[in-house]
């Protein structure tokens, strides 16, 4: 027997063994067997099989037959061997589940009814499982639980994320639209752990009704449960919570009213849970920023906040302010511009005090370290130059008090110091108590007020004054357009920019005027000479670098190359490399390169065919020759022992002060034909073309004699500082005429200090 159809197929039916059907279906059986027929109904019937009747069924006849279940003709079929039987099964009384039937037959009528032998010939009726609501409710009801889920799964993750400092922000300085949900989402979530609780409570709760409704609805334990993980997966964990992440407090304020009433639903259970979590965790006071971790979540969230870079900056250095101290933001102490109390306030002092552009300077006694007074640029005002003040003078009748501090000072706590208006400078010291003796206080440098608004605001505040963009590191400002110059006030005094020794000095200037014969007092005055000597350019350092040695600015001369000055080695040592064949030698001090360069014989002088490189010419004994005793130097002796007379006739003599001798463009260009390299540190004299010529018109109009009348213009003759202007202003002007009005008084003394 085998089963062909059911109005009602049983769930779990098995592919062997007995058949399965539903109670109250009508299910289409086929049996095969011989001499089947179209009365086949007749001869077949289904008893119930209990298990006192099992024992003796396979011996014994059947027992009685059962109106469960009702046997009718099906569709006749033409074979013999198997017939097709329609069977209605009868509902099951109450408290019954299942029951077994087994298949009777008869072989003639009259005779008894026979069991079937073997399994496949007995049906089993199962109870029919009868859902709890309508379908069409059913779907409703599950598609209604789908979307509480992801409600309350949205709403844990929303509502629980917006602490309530951050609802209380919100409120304050959100828009208008985020300002209103604040209002309805915080009196909840003040109530942190019941909301926390309700929102759990309901989430578990949708969760299992879904799985119990997906079971009924599917019928199997198995396609619910798989059901039910996607469902809630997808709709009710993935989708709310990525919705709720972004605009939790949108979704939140809309829907308070199921929030509130799922709270009071679960009440009786979520209310005693959330007190219990009070009681044993304590308040929630929500997420609270400390200094750093505010200053963080700034750089952080950069990118996506409308703060610029200086705002930010600002924030950061307002929020530190309390963290770093004096010795941070500083001016040390060997960084600080400073001024000794036995300086006297001369034009010179006061010029130097001006280009430091400086308010408030310190003065020290003796040492830098002890510094007595605070000088005011103001209290300058009525101060001549001329007077030659003395600073002590300026100091004790203002009596500026000095502000001390400590190194571990902190920067909130000096700019309220500032604040009080008392000093915006202040000198930073600290306890040295270091090594053998006494504790003493040791000054590390200078604070203002500058320094710790700077500081503030993360940023370097520049005025037209400034050298510097950084005190403490000494940053040196880009561009200084607008530096002031104080050389037009200032009396037209040659200093030195490499400090050197008078002897030193002394000993140049009696060399040059010996040994090199363009130097001679035929050509230059020894006084004319001197001042050519101080000039600020003249004596030069050249720092060697020991890592690169073969660096281009180690030479100050190069071979094949033009130059237009003359060298003398004070000290150090140099490498030569001269003549065709290369020859090096090293030198040392008072050795002398160039001499060509300051004059170089005229053009007519010249052979119109290059020379040929004779024999001597290429022994390192005519190179030296050539470098430090050129030949040409005996037409300018000549010229320069005619008298003045002779000179200011004479149109051909080389130094005769024609525009044509004395201009730096006059003659061929010197080219050197052999180079110098510096070996170690070096301390030279470099003496361009140009100097040299105005030297040699200077010594020669200090030299002739003049009338009276032009006595004045003789004082003033000089080399100059450096190139005229074009135009001179009118208060330049001014000081030059009164320069030299006062100066005509002393011209002898003037010229024995030269």
């Amino acid at each position: 027997m085998r089963l062909e159809e059911s109005t009602k197929p049983a769930a779990g039916a098995p592919a062997r063994g007995p058949i399965r059907v539903t109670e109250g279906s009508e299910v289409l059986l086929r049996l095969y067997g011989l001499g089947l027929g179209p009365r086949t109904s007749e001869r077949v019937a289904f008893a119930e099989l209990r298990p006192a009747a099992n024992a003796s069924a396979p011996n014994g006849t059947c027992p009685e037959r059962s109106q469960d279940l009702l046997v009718r003709p099906g569709p006749a079929e033409a074979r013999s061997t198997s017939a097709l039987l329609r069977v209605h099964v009868q509902p099951l009384r109450k408290d019954e589940q299942a029951k077994t039937y087994v298949l009777c037959t008869q072989g003639r009528p009259g005779q008894p009814w026979l069991p079937h032998q073997g399994l496949d010939g007995r049906i089993v009726v199962l109870e029919e499982k009868k859902s709890l609501l309508p379908l069409w409710l059913q779907v409703i009801l599950i598609a209604g639980l789908l979307v509480l889920s992801g409600m309350f799964s949205g709403l844990n993750l929303g509502l629980m994320a917006l602490d309530p400092m951050e609802l209380r922000i919100v409120q304050n300085c959100g828009t208008d639209k985020e300002k209103r949900y604040a209002r309805k989402i915080e009196p909840i979530r003040r109530k942190g752990n019941y909301l926390l609780c309700s929102l759990l409570l309901g989430n578990v709760l949708v969760n299992t009704t879904l799985t119990i409704l997906l079971d009924d609805l599917i019928g199997s334990g198995i396609g619910a449960v798989v059901a039910s993980t996607i469902g809630i997966v997808i709709f009710g964990e993935i989708m709310p919570q990525a919705l709720c992440s972004r605009h939790g407090l949108a979704v939140g304020a809309n829907t308070i009213v199921v929030t509130k009433f799922f709270m009071l639903v679960t009440f009786p259970l979520s209310f005693p849970i959330s007190k219990l979590l009070d009681c044993i965790l304590g308040q929630e006071i929500g997420t609270v920023y400390n200094r750093e971790k505010l200053v963080e979540m700034l750089k952080v969230t950069e990118p996506y906040n409308d703060l610029v870079r200086e705002e930010l900056n600002m924030i950061q250095g307002a929020l530190e302010l309390r963290i770093k101290t004096v010795e941070d933001v500083m001016t040390p102490l060997h960084n600080c511009f400073m001024i000794n109390s036995d300086a006297i306030l001369d034009f010179n002092t006061m010029s130097e005090i001006m280009e430091s552009g400086f308010t408030r300077i310190p003065v020290y006694e003796d040492e830098r370290s002890n510094i007595m007074d605070i000088l005011y640029v103001k209290d300058l005002a009525f101060v001549d130059p001329d007077d030659c003040t003395p600073l002590k003078t300026i100091t004790k009748f203002y009596n500026h008090p000095v502000h001390v501090v400590f190194h571990d000072t902190k920067l909130d706590a000096m700019l309220e110091e500032f604040k009080k208006g008392k000093s915006h400078l202040a000198i930073v010291q600290k306890v040295n108590n270091e090594g053998e003796g006494d504790p003493f206080y040791e000054v590390l440098g200078l604070v203002t007020l500058e320094d710790v608004i700077e500081e503030i605001i993360k940023s370097e505040i520049l005025d037209e004054s400034d050298m510097y963009t950084d005190n403490r590191n000494r940053k040196r400002v880009g561009n200084q357009k607008n530096k002031r110059d104080f050389s037009a006030f200032k009396d037209p005094v040659n200093e030195l920019k490499v400090k050197i020794s008078p002897q030193l000095l002394l000993a140049a200037h009696r060399f040059l005027s010996t040994e090199v014969t363009l130097f001679t007092p035929n050509f230059i005055s020894e006084k004319i000479l001197l001042r050519l000597l101080k000039y600020s350019d003249v004596i030069q350092e050249l720092k060697f670098d020991e890592e690169n040695k073969k660096s281009p600015r180690h030479f100050l001369y190069t071979k094949n190359k033009a130059a237009d000055y003359f060298i003398l080695i004070l000290q150090g040592k140099v490498e030569v490399e001269a003549g065709k064949e290369s020859m090096k030698f090293e030198a040392g001090a008072f050795s002398y390169y160039g001499v060509m360069a300051l004059s170089p014989p005229p053009a007519s002088a010249l052979p119109a065919q290059p020379r040929r490189q004779s024999t001597k010419r290429g022994s390192l004994f005519s190179r030296l020759t050539e470098i430090r005793s050129p030949s040409h130097v005996s037409g300018l002796n000549r010229s320069a022992s005619l008298s003045c007379h002779e000179r200011s006739d004479s149109t051909s003599s080389p130094v005769s002060g024609s525009n044509n001798q004395l201009n730096v463009g006059a003659g061929p260009q010197y080219v050197a034909d052999f180079s110098v390299r510096a070996l170690t540190d070096l301390q030279f004299v470099k003496i361009t073309r140009q100097e040299y010529q105005n030297g040699l018109m200077a010594s020669r109009m200090d030299s002739c004699p003049q009338s009276p009348d032009s006595n004045a213009s003789k004082v003033e003759t000089s080399l100059p500082e450096k190139p005229e202007p074009a135009s001179t202003d009118e208060t330049t002007s001014l000081l030059n005429e009164r320069n030299c009005l006062s100066r005509r008084s002393n011209h002898s003394s003037l010229e024995n200090s030269i």
